[in-house]
């Protein structure tokens, strides 16, 4: 009778064990992925974003006097869309993050406070 018993114990705790790693692994690469308000992608990954995104979006008037600059917030009347998935696949360090388009730019949004943290130009 002991035997199963210590079996069942040890099982709780080698399951309880691997949970606790698992959940902690999960927390650390939420983190690591999460949006900042600055993001510094190489030329090549500039590109892709620009081919992937240009496809899907339709560029966006923005008013007269705001200059899409890192660190920007983007105006109340700009709409910000989750990239496509083909971005996100393409260039990774994208994925927790939105876009907008405005004439020949691809603004990539931080989604929390709604700052520019890239400009990719065509």
């Amino acid at each position: 009778m002991k035997k199963p018993a210590s079996a069942a114990v040890a099982a709780v705790l080698l399951l309880s064990g691997v949970s606790a790693a698992t959940a902690a692994s999960n927390m650390s690469n939420r983190s690591a992925s999460a949006a900042s308000d600055t993001l510094t992608l190489s030329d090549a990954q500039q590109k892709t974003i620009w081919k992937d995104v240009s496809r899907h979006a339709a560029a966006q008037n923005a008013p007269q006097d705001f200059n899409a600059a890192v660190g920007t917030a983007i105006p109340a009347g700009i709409t910000t869309y989750p990239l496509p998935r083909r971005a996100t696949r393409d260039v990774p360090a994208v994925k927790p993050y939105r876009y907008a388009m405005l004439q020949d730019k691809v603004l990539i949004v931080n989604p929390s406070d709604n700052k520019i943290a890239d400009v990719v130009n065509k």
